[in-house]
């Protein structure tokens, strides 16, 4: 199975992955709204594939043959100083 990458123009980090390269058919219309216009990154053969970076090879390939796509967010952003602080046995800092 192939399928097309396309990153956000409005959400940084934030990737799209559907069945057929320009095919949005089942993406949903809020989501497409919330992307952005898609900028094709690369066409993925995901059955050659044994792991992606960032995904789960296995949930990306589930989600692109069940619904036609798979949103791919951006990791959490660490906050060094409150795992620093934990570390240290602090409390978060009072705001």
């Amino acid at each position: 199975m192939i399928c097309a990458v396309y990153k956000s123009s409005l959400k940084q980090e934030t990737y799209l992955f559907v069945s057929k390269k320009g095919n949005f058919d089942d993406v949903p219309e809020p989501l497409m709204k919330m992307f952005g216009t898609p900028s094709l990154v690369m066409l993925l053969p995901l059955g050659k594939k044994k792991k992606l970076a960032i995904a789960d090879i296995e949930k990306v390939k589930e989600e692109v043959f069940t619904k036609g796509f798979y949103l791919q967010l951006p990791p959490p952003q660490e906050n060094l100083l409150e795992e620093h602080r934990a570390s240290l046995g602090l409390d978060k800092v009072e705001q």
